[in-house]
């Protein structure tokens, strides 16, 4: 099928907004147009797709302080130039003194559960868990990289002290935290100056934070784990009553971990695996709708949309039941990537009327965002997603540091006994899905994005979008998503009304929102080497492809532009005519 062929089974059509960009030594696609460029500015300089990956990621912290930062969590996903894959966990634990019952859930019902009294797991001190972010960049590029630190963090510093223009994503994300930062008078001083929210344009210049960096470039990772830098974040956090201890910040550890696969349609997936619910919940969808002909119902229409809604809600419900982190709780990982088990579920779906779902698997035992993707000319791709969880973590700013904490105490369960409750050192469960696919054993595409829950939801339309429908890079990542868990459908502006109407008809409470999830970094790699880079609308996303090349050897310049007068070589000189 041709990447517009798909149109004429549609039922929804859309116009994509931005454009590809192609390389063949590397592609660096993040959410931000600096991130991107500090990325190619590592492999300009030699440096491969982990050296380029790592200097993004330092930038993001600066440039997208609402989604990224030092003290958050995530997860990199790593294709090395031999062919393996591997998973560094960074996610976020509970403070050793967390505890079952720290917050007061407003609800017993999930998922309103996650509400609690105050919103004190989301807003404030002790909504922060331990961070790993920087443990995970300092091993990735220790281990795969080839630059010194200092080197991939040298555009991070200089975007901190010199400061860079506020784009209207920024502005639009101040302007709807604005309520929460203007209780914190430090953060508010940065993205609420004169009480009003930063303007688009505006140079945000963070001189506390450039301070920090140059401490951990000199450093490394042990400045906050166990140094001066992680004795103040802990200081602050306890003067206000936060949970986070020195000592937390001392014995945080990073796991390595190897990846969920799967397969669909003959493409070969590969995920995080749990803690993460993205690899395993997106394979168990993906096996389910194998079942049917998604490209014969067409893209966008009520017939497909039905059957993605349904696969969400059945992946939902056993996340909540069993998805945590493998240390904590039995995860049913073999029966969740089970076709038998697909098989099963797929069997009491009604193809043409809503339904409510429970959990298929046993319970377990239990006592917004960002995104990059980068490769490289030599096989190597990062895939990685670290955020501070929630726009802005948990909404105060560690004035003498300039650094937001994360807010991830907000994705445990506040009810004790259950497979998210809380523990001491317990890691989050996420839905990050830093996703790469293969064909024949060749990178096919590599994808991911921000968006907390919704994440594995919409990496799990963009293959289907591939796949099934047959679009392009920059049409996948653009196309009009869907999401639920449950409870409303939520569906963006691109699915025609006549769709939605039909959905209702179908039993679903279709609720329109202006983006579903966040904005999506994806790579495609063809089969003469040539990178394909594709950023979505949804975010400040840029695609930055790096081509070209050293000089042949033997190249010689002269400036007055005229040959020799004798050959460079004892070669006799050529005839002249």
């Amino acid at each position: 099928m041709s990447s517009q062929a798909w149109r004429a089974r549609a039922g929804s059509a859309f116009t994509c907004v931005k454009r590809p960009a192609t390389g063949s030594r590397g592609m660096v696609v993040t959410n931000h147009p600096l991130a991107s460029a500090a990325g190619a500015e590592m492999l300009a300089a030699g440096g491969n797709a982990v050296d380029a990956a790592v200097a993004s990621l330092f930038a993001l912290t600066v440039v997208e302080p609402m989604m990224v930062g030092l003290l958050g969590g995530g997860m990199t996903h790593l294709r090395l130039s031999d062919g393996t894959h591997t998973v560094l966990d960074g996610l976020s634990t509970v403070p050793a003194a967390g505890r079952p019952d720290m917050f007061t859930p407003v609800s017993q019902d999930w998922p309103a559960a996650l509400e609690t009294v105050g919103r004190e797991n989301a807003v404030g001190p002790r909504a922060v868990a331990v961070p790993g972010n920087l443990l995970a960049w300092c091993e990735a590029l220790r281990r795969f990289g080839t630059l010194p630190l200092a080197d991939v963090m040298a555009p991070a510093i200089r975007l901190a002290e010199r400061g860079f223009p506020a784009t209207p994503y920024l502005s639009e994300c101040v302007t709807e935290a604005a309520a929460d930062l203007a209780r914190d008078p430090a953060i508010a001083s940065l993205f609420l100056p004169g009480g009003a929210p930063l303007r688009p344009g505006a140079r945000l210049v963070q001189g506390a934070a450039a301070e920090v960096l140059r401490c951990i470039a000199r450093e490394g990772p042990g400045a906050l784990h166990g140094g001066a830098i992680g004795a103040a974040v802990a200081t602050d956090i306890a003067r206000r009553g936060g949970l986070l201890s020195e000592a937390d910040l001392r014995e945080a550890r990073l796991v390595e971990r190897a990846p969920v696969r799967g397969t669909y349609r003959g493409v070969e997936v590969v995920g995080p695996p749990p803690p993460s619910s993205g690899g395993v919940h997106l394979i168990q969808m993906l096996n389910i709708l194998e079942g049917f002909d998604l490209g014969a119902l067409g893209f966008g229409t009520a017939e497909a949309t039905h059957l993605i809604a349904e696969a969400l809600k059945i992946a939902f419900a056993d996340r909540a039941a069993a998805t945590a982190d493998p240390a904590f709780v039995r995860v049913p990982v073999e029966r969740l990537l089970s076709p038998a088990y697909a098989a099963e579920r797929r069997a009491r779906l009604d193809p043409a009327r809503a339904q409510r779902w429970g959990a298929g698997v046993a319970a377990g035992e239990s006592p917004n965002t960002t995104h990059l993707t980068v490769a490289d000319a030599e096989g190597r791709i990062v895939c990685a997603t670290h955020t501070i969880n929630s726009t802005f973590g948990a909404r105060f700013l560690i004035p003498e540091l300039g650094l937001i904490p994360n807010n991830y105490m907000a994705l445990f369960d506040p009810r004790p006994g259950h497979a998210l409750s809380i523990a001491p050192g317990k890691r989050i469960t996420t839905s990050q899905a830093p996703l790469i696919a293969l064909r024949e054993g060749r990178p096919w595409v590599a994808l991911g994005l921000p968006g907390g829950l919704r994440i594995f939801g919409s990496v799990l339309q963009a293959l289907i979008a591939l796949v099934d429908h047959g679009m392009a890079l920059q049409e996948a990542v653009e196309a009009p998503r869907v999401w639920t868990q449950g409870q409303a459908l939520e569906v963006e502006a691109g699915i025609a009304a006549p769709v939605r109407e039909a959905l209702r008809a179908m039993g679903h409470e279709v609720l329109a929102v202006p983006h579903v999830a966040g904005g999506m970094c994806a790579i495609r790699f063809a089969e003469d080497g040539l990178l394909e880079g594709a950023a979505c609308w949804r975010a400040d996303g840029t695609a930055i492809g790096v081509g070209g090349g050293l000089a042949r050897p033997g190249v010689r310049f002269w400036p007055d532009a005229v040959p020799p007068a004798r050959p460079l070589s004892s070669a006799p000189a050529p005839a002249r005519g």
